[in-house]
C-alpha cells in the first residue's frame, strides 16, 4: 500500500463510479476490483487502485463512443 494511500468505504467508491455499493461489493467478490479486510470484516478499496480502474473505464468508454 502506497504511504497516503486512503482506504474507501464500498459507499464512497460507489458514489465515484455512480453506482449502489452493493455492486461495489459485487465487483470486489468477483474480483474485479481489489479490496481489503478491516479486523471487524469490512471491506475497504484503496484510493490509488480504485482511481486507476476509474480512469481506465472513462477512457474506454471515451473510445468505444467514437
Amino acid at each position: 500500500m502506497e504511504k497516503n494511500d486512503r482506504l474507501l468505504t464500498p459507499g464512497e467508491v460507489a458514489l465515484m463510479f455512480r453506482v449502489d455499493p452493493k455492486t461495489v461489493t459485487r465487483w470486489a467478490s468477483a474480483g474485479r476490483i481489489g479490496s481489503i479486510r478491516t479486523p471487524g470484516g469490512h471491506r475497504r478499496f484503496r484510493e490509488s487502485e480504485v482511481s486507476v480502474l476509474l480512469a481506465d473505464l472513462t477512457v474506454e468508454a471515451n473510445q468505444q463512443q467514437r
